[in-house]
Parts: C-alpha cells; sequence; structure tokens
C-alpha cells in the first residue's frame, strides 16, 4: 500500500492507476464496517483508494473531535492488511487552507432528522465528500447503510451535481449481538455497551411486526420505543418513519418502502441504526 499525504502527490500518481478506481472514505477509527466496504470495492475495482481524513467541518461545537477513536497506526495496518493500494492522509491545512472560503449546501433533505439536531453537519459532510470527489475522481465510492441519511444526501448530490461516480452502498455490519459498528462505540461503558443493543433489537421487532403485516405508521414506531425505554441509560433523539428515498416523515398508513431509523444517547455517546421496510 502506497502513503500519500498531499494532493499534488496523489494527482502524479493518479495518471498510472487502473481503472476503475473504488473509494473507501473513512474519519478514522477504522473497523470492520470500513473494511467491509473495501471489500466490496475490490470486487469491482482494479484500484482501491482509501482517506483517512478527521474532517473538522462536520463536527458541532461540542461534538466529540477531539476525542474521536481514530489511531493513524492502528488504522493505516488495518487498511493496508485488507488489500488498500492507496491511502491519502491529507493535513486538515492541506484541504482547508487559510484562504478556503467554501460550502456545498443541499436542501430539504439536510434539516431532517440528524440535520435538524445538528445544525451545519451535513454542509461539513458534502462540502469534504465534494473536494475529496474532486481530488480522487474514483469511478465508484462505498458508503455503508448505517449511516442511511448521509448516504441519501451524498446520493442526491452527486445526482443535482452530475458527479460523474457511481455510489455504491453495502449493508449494515453487526456485532454478534446484533449492534451496528460504530467508531463511537469505543465510548461506551459495558453497562452502556449492553443496553446498547436494545436498538436493533427494538427495530428488529417493529421489522417483524410489519413484516406479519401491520401497517399503520405510529404503531410500528411504537414498538421501536418501547424497546429503547427499557433502558433508563437510553435518551431518546429521535424514532422515524420516513420515505426511503426523500425522509420525509410518514403519517397514518405505510404504503412504500420505508426507512425505520433511530438516534440516541447512551451517556454522552450519539448512536444511530436504522433498517428499511419494504
Amino acid at each position: 500500500m502506497e502513503i500519500v499525504r498531499t494532493i499534488e502527490s496523489y494527482r502524479e500518481l493518479y495518471t498510472h492507476l487502473q481503472h476503475p478506481i473504488g473509494l473507501v472514505p473513512t474519519l478514522g477509527g477504522v473497523h470492520e464496517g470500513h473494511l467491509s466496504l473495501v471489500d466490496a470495492a475490490k470486487k469491482d475495482c482494479e484500484t482501491i483508494v482509501s482517506w483517512l481524513f478527521l474532517n473538522p467541518k462536520q463536527f458541532g461545537p461540542n461534538e466529540d473531535l477531539n476525542i474521536y477513536p481514530a489511531e493513524e497506526k492502528e488504522d493505516v495496518s488495518l487498511l493496508e492488511q485488507r488489500g488498500v493500494n492507496i491511502l491519502l492522509i491529507p493535513t486538515t491545512t492541506e484541504i482547508y487552507p487559510s484562504d478556503f472560503d467554501s460550502v456545498i449546501k443541499l436542501g430539504k433533505i439536510t434539516k431532517l432528522l440528524e440535520g435538524s439536531r445538528r445544525p451545519g453537519h451535513f454542509d461539513g459532510v458534502t462540502t469534504i465528500v465534494s473536494k475529496m470527489f474532486n481530488i480522487i475522481q474514483p469511478d465508484r465510492a462505498y458508503f455503508g447503510e448505517k449511516d442511511a441519511q448521509q448516504l441519501r444526501v451524498i446520493q442526491k448530490m452527486v445526482k443535482d451535481l452530475n458527479f460523474p461516480i457511481e455510489i455504491v452502498s453495502s449493508p449494515t455490519i453487526r456485532d454478534s449481538e446484533g449492534l451496528a459498528l460504530s467508531s463511537r462505540n469505543k465510548y461506551l461503558s459495558v453497562a452502556e455497551r449492553h443496553d446498547a443493543t436494545f436498538l436493533y433489537q427494538g427495530l428488529l421487532k417493529a421489522k417483524v411486526c410489519y413484516e406479519l403485516g401491520e401497517r399503520n405508521s405510529d404503531i410500528v414506531r411504537n414498538i421501536v420505543i418501547q424497546e429503547l425505554k427499557k433502558s433508563s441509560l437510553i435518551s431518546i433523539d429521535y424514532v422515524s418513519l420516513s420515505d426511503h428515498q426523500t425522509l420525509e416523515e410518514i403519517s397514518g398508513e405505510i404504503s412504500s418502502p420505508t426507512l425505520l431509523s433511530l438516534a440516541v444517547h447512551i451517556g454522552k455517546t450519539h448512536l444511530i441504526d436504522n433498517v428499511l421496510l419494504q
């Protein structure tokens, strides 16, 4: 694996790369979820490029930028072992020089769910992803379905702005108890880690109920809420039942493919998860 740290160094390599090029981006804190994206890219692409950059613009002032569990040496080793060909690790000043003054903003889809609770978060995501696409120029880029809103925001941006890139989504990777893998899981205490399993248990119970014929949106949401309330450690941010593409909330009867998603705080840790009802 070749490690590069500047845009100029990557562009010198780019002219010699075999296509298709598959991009696997990460903030760091690499885990099996990220590595599953590498596996997916290897099936489709000749060259695998990964991106390791803790993007400050997608963190709010009271969020966990300064303690985010990213260890460069460990992350590099994991990505190399899995078969990444090129790893770009830019500095913050390389990406955001002192005169940087641009923002990529999307509309309504960034104001819902996570966007309503984390102002500016998706502006940071779309800005850095746009820069990343322009720098790396991949043919395909791989994102996990756990971050469902982020995935749809990026898909919308690529469509609206005509990026010549295929966005490939991969299923959420879970541990043996169903907890969706996340870099932030490292924050959880033993007790919090135990109660975090209620997230997927609630989603799964609601999905089973849906598959047995339940179509009342309030009932489906409430199944999840009641499961989360079993834990005194869990503070619910939202339980949402929305159109699976636009993320607009559904009321009344469920009549189309629907995203059932949630966000909670367990202690100081913010966790999200989702399942698709179809």
